[in-house]
């Protein structure tokens, strides 16, 4: 059958009950007039805009991406594609992508060649390293890129240069989800799976739009929805998702006080004893400070504090507490606040105190935004050390000296890495003369854009963009470097629930532009770094040969690819770490009975205070849990930095919508995602509306101590007392390829402030106001209608994709159905 996948995001439902396999659906898109026969190549590759890792082919035609199809056979997807998926791969072959490299002369960015270009960096970086040394060159990378070329990016910054200062734009999205699987189990890696779906009897998210960041992820839970015995749903999040409204219980909290909600759930379930004694004894530490802690926290004050009804807040724990099998996940909601670490930790703590990991249904997944965001945190390209080495741990460096072959010294260990928003400071203080940013686009993303936007275009500062569009980021940068995207190129990546899958190049990049992978070692032979023996570092020289060091790199680590090679992930489904002679085929959970990574020899971290930051010294680690046991660790509620007030009343929080993925760069040349969500817009309740004379489609202004940006109104769903604005729009207007007022970047409006443990920016509780500019504009707010952002009391014209969004879906019947 063909459906209107705009209109129809998560496709047709294929029904199944508890323990039965999710049966298959394969969505395939082609370019228009072209039908399956005419396709001359499929070549497998996953998703590349969102966190899921939905497998899938590249129909290829005359050396053009035609298409795209799901790949029935995967474990994550079972065929199913999202309109990301579906139309985003269009975007390769945009007349607008970057083909030559671009040198800054006279202020003017123009066109050169790579040796010109490269020379430049070349002789930058050779005089910052003689007269500043290490610490005056930074790396800021992506959440996109392959496993391969972040672990060559980490070899170059940490042993070749040495520089303390490489971090990836995850530090935005997920640095929580990595922070709080440390601080509960002393190592990074998702406990949960994503057939845990097929199996639990409740499933939690908690500030997490599953709905519109991972929508086939969320069709699975549809289709568990639809069949027999469906499980029950707890939503948390102050606006009326798609996942709030099949939700079982929706809590709404006011932003920023996560905490004091889920210690009141934490309270309600120690208090009526749903907990498993027999698991706490065993497998923990930290109980009693938890259970001392959450006592202060009941429901009539969580209900205070967070805005939310306290017979709700009962009802959801009974849910929670009873639950025979319980799945979490968690996302942005929790990760971009004050106490994001602590939040994030507290869910962990549910299913610790309730036994619910390692087993079938049982498990927490402390979601990511970006697909490769999980290869960031493996290969030491965001702030870690690669294979979840602890920096903390002499022993951890001296293995990595041995694999590179370079003196231990050379390997900064002295802090911790350098997180992005301490690296920008740097950079403002102009200690850090040289950002190389890969992959990202830094001026739409980042907090409070003025003074991003001042830092980045300081003369002292040497800014290296590599992208394939031009972005708000290019625009300040000194040499752009064009580069090789996802189908273009050969690499693994590894998603959200440890599922790693192989990409095989397409097509050939356009113009002279070149994979990452080649501009980094490149770099690297330019610069004649070498290990001690004279040999250049690093080693490899292509993709595999990068793959085949990594998996040294991770052997006997939690994340063991040891068991992989190129011809295993090739034709079949992706294959979950640890892959190796325990688990040639992959491991499905971690910490199956209550088997933790926290050995204090081993782990990869010792913790961090929830409340500042300070880390957690190795004698203090080794005296709390010398038998490496999971970590229950307590905190309290605090206020938001940033609270309402009388000329500020609302609080502003910024996130995403279904159609597009981060600044746009992609997404925004795909027509029918850029039709669906074309420009910004704010959302705003009912009640705050009246109030504000406001109507829908209203031209509003919205301010903060920090900016103003303009925007229609659409009166939805939302909780009372928020404001929500999607941040995906920048200044630069990929439909005219131009760039536009500076009043429509969500980030204008956001705070240059962090969570203490993750370091992770605050983007969810800025305070703010609102002024109508102008009303009975023509036409109703860009926004669509399928999603979060659907209109309450307006009868207004569907979000449809028409003709060109048509996308045929065969779906698998043989089995038993419901």
């Amino acid at each position: 059958m063909a459906k209107d996948r705009i209109a129809e995001p998560w496709g047709t439902r294929t029904p199944y009950r508890p323990g039965q396999q999710w049966p298959a659906r394969v969505d395939m898109h082609l370019g228009e007039g072209l039908a399956a026969e005419d396709v001359e190549k499929w070549v497998q590759t996953a998703s590349i805009l969102h966190s899921n890792g939905d497998a899938l082919d590249i129909a290829v035609k005359n050396g053009r991406m035609v298409g795209v199809r799901g790949r029935a056979v995967d474990r994550v997807n079972r065929g199913r594609l999202g309109p990301k998926d579906l139309f985003g791969w269009q975007a390769n072959s945009s007349p607008e992508r970057l083909t030559r490299p671009l040198i800054r002369e006279n202020g003017e960015l123009v066109a050169t060649d790579w040796d010109t270009a490269m020379a430049r960096i070349v002789e930058h970086s050779k005089h910052l390293l003689a007269e500043h040394g290490p610490s005056a060159i930074g790396f800021y990378t992506s959440g996109q890129l392959f496993l391969e070329e972040y672990y060559t990016l980490g070899v170059i910054a940490h042993g070749a240069i040495g520089t303390n200062h490489v971090d990836g734009n995850t530090r935005l999205c997920t640095a929580t989800a990595a922070e709080a699987l440390k601080e509960s189990f002393a190592c990074d890696g998702q406990p949960g799976s994503y057939t845990d779906i097929d199996h639990a009897d409740v499933i939690a998210l908690f500030g997490h739009n599953m709905a519109e960041t991972q929508p086939m992820l969320w069709a699975r839970v549809l289709d568990r929805l639809a069949g027999a015995d469906p499980p029950a749903v707890v939503c948390v999040d102050p606006r009326a998702t798609a996942v709030a409204e099949h939700a079982t219980v929706h809590l709404a909290p006011l932003p920023g006080t996560n905490v004091a909600l889920m210690n009141s759930l934490l309270h309600e379930v120690i208090g009526n004893d749903w907990i498993d004694h027999g698991y706490l004894e065993r497998h923990t530490v930290g109980f009693d400070e938890l259970r001392d802690r959450v006592a202060g926290y009941p429901p009539g004050k969580a209900a205070e504090i967070c805005g939310v009804p306290a017979d709700e807040i009962r009802r959801a724990a009974r849910i929670l507490g009873t639950a025979d099998a319980l799945l979490s996940t968690v996302l942005q909601g929790f990760y971009q606040s004050h106490q994001a670490t602590a939040a994030a930790v507290q869910v962990n703590n549910l299913h610790l105190i309730r036994g619910m990991l390692g087993e079938p249904g049982r498990g927490v997944l402390q979601m990511n935004g970006q697909p490769t965001a999980q290869n960031t945190r493996e290969c030491g390209a965001d702030g870690d050390l690669a294979g979840f080495r602890n920096w903390n741990n002499d022993a951890h460096i001296a293995e990595l000296a041995q694999l590179w072959n370079i003196d231990i010294d050379r390997i900064p260990h002295y802090a911790p890495p350098t997180h992005a928003m301490q690296m920008l400071r740097y950079a403002e203080q102009g200690s850090l003369r040289m950002l190389w940013i890969s992959a990202t686009n830094p001026a739409v993303s980042m907090p409070e854009l003025g003074r991003i936007r001042s830092i980045l275009a300081q003369r002292r500062l040497f800014v290296v963009v590599q992208d394939i569009f031009h972005t708000e980021t290019t625009a300040l940068a000194d040499v752009v470097l064009p580069a090789a995207t996802w189908g273009e190129k050969t690499g693994t990546f590894t998603n959200a629930d440890r599922t790693v899958h192989l990409s095989d190049k397409a097509i050939d990049p356009p113009g002279e532009a070149r994979a990452d992978l080649d501009i980094f070692l490149d770099y690297a032979r330019r610069m004649d770094f070498r290990d001690r023996d004279g040999e250049p570092l690093p080693p490899w020289h292509d993709p595999e040969s990068a793959f085949e060091a990594w998996k040294k790199c991770s052997a006997g680590r939690p994340c063991d690819y040891t068991g992989m090679s190129y011809d295993k992930l090739r034709g079949g489904s992706g294959i979950q770490w640890p892959c190796n002679s325990e688990h040639p085929d992959g491991a499905e959970r971690l910490y199956t009975g209550g088997e933790f990574s926290a050995a204090p020899d081993y782990c990869e971290a010792y913790g961090k205070d929830l409340i500042t930051g300070a880390p957690v010294e190795p004698t203090e680690y080794r005296a709390m849990n010398p038998s490496g046991k999971a970590i229950i660790r307590a905190t309290g509620y605090l206020p938001p930095h940033e609270a309402p007030r009388p000329d500020y009343p609302f609080v502003l929080t910024t996130g995403r919508t279904l159609y597009h993925f981060h600044t746009r760069t992609k997404t925004a040349r795909a027509p029918q995602l850029q039709t669906a969500a074309p420009q910004v817009w704010v959302e705003i309740s009912p009640g705050d509306a009246r109030a504000a004379g406001v109507t829908e489609g209203d031209l509003l202004e919205i301010v903060t101590a920090r900016g103003t940006l303009r925007a229609k109104a659409r009166v939805c769903g939302i909780r009372p007392g928020v404001l929500f604005i999607p941040f995906h729009y920048g200044y630069w207007d990929a439909t005219t390829a131009a760039r536009t007022e500076h009043d429509r970047a969500a980030n204008e409006l956001t705070v240059t402030d962090w969570d203490p443990a993750s370091k992770q920016p605050i983007f969810k509780t800025a305070a703010a106001r609102v002024a109508v500019l102008a009303t009975g504009t023509p036409g109703p707010a860009p926004a669509p209608t399928t999603t979060a952002s659907r209109p309450l009391g307006a009868s207004l014209p569907p979000t449809v994709g028409g003709r060109t969004a048509l996308v045929t879906e065969t779906v698998d019947t043989v089995g038993e159905q419901p």
